[in-house]
């Protein structure tokens, strides 16, 4: 197998998932805020000009975080990846989902790429509802979004199930991001990024990602 990705992206959170399963595979690092995904040959390989893209040992490609996770996650049952349980499952996916939506594709998408977001009719232009206004509603978003995953986190170890799974890697990457943005973390999202961390799939792959 081999893994896209780029710093700085939700990627991390695939690369986390590929070394817990223990399997082969690569990891080639692109420039993605130099415009790697929007070259000929990466588009090629992911239409969708994006990371995390996972190429199979057989040539097929797998896209969007969501479905990787699931994809790695069955590849090995039993490490308990994704929850057997239908409703640790259900709770593992709709926070994975969650994360990457709402707070990946809405809040903090809003604070990187406020300009996607920017009102461009000449009344919002005037009133002066720009970038600046974008970046406070998506800093809104985080912080009330990080207050709803913590109290759905509570005192677990675990977002679901009893082991680390899916839904932790996906919280980990939009937990990694908030001192980029200046947001705290609440104290169990807080406690749950340096259980993350501490493990050693993890450390390995911030090594060469060169975070720490």
């Amino acid at each position: 197998m081999k893994l896209y990705w780029g710093p700085h992206t939700c990627a991390i959170g695939t690369h986390v998932l590929l070394e817990e399963i223990g399997r082969p595979y690569e990891a080639e690092k692109i420039d993605v805020a130099g415009g790697a995904t929007k070259e000929p040959w990466f588009k090629a390989i992911n239409p969708k000009a994006k990371v995390p893209t996972l190429v199979l040992d057989d040539g097929r490609v797998l896209t969007e975080f969501g479905a990787i996770a699931v994809w790695l996650a069955r590849q090995v049952p039993h490490l308990n990846l994704l929850p057997t349980d239908p409703d640790e499952e259900e709770r593992a996916l709709s926070l994975m989902d969650y994360a990457v939506g709402t707070i990946h594709g809405q809040a903090f998408a809003r604070m990187f790429m406020p300009e996607k977001f920017e009102p461009q009719d000449p009344v919002h232009q005037t009133l002066g509802l720009g970038q600046g206004s974008v970046k406070k509603q998506g800093r809104q978003m985080i912080e009330e979004a990080f207050a709803i995953v913590d109290g759905q986190l509570g005192s677990r170890q675990w977002a679901a199930g009893d082991t680390f799974g899916v839904a932790d890697a996906a919280l980990f990457y939009v937990e990694r991001w908030a001192p980029q943005v200046d947001v705290a973390l609440p104290a169990n999202m807080a406690a749950h990024f340096e259980r993350v961390k501490a493990r050693p799939a993890v450390a390995k792959v911030m090594q060469v990602w060169g975070e720490s």
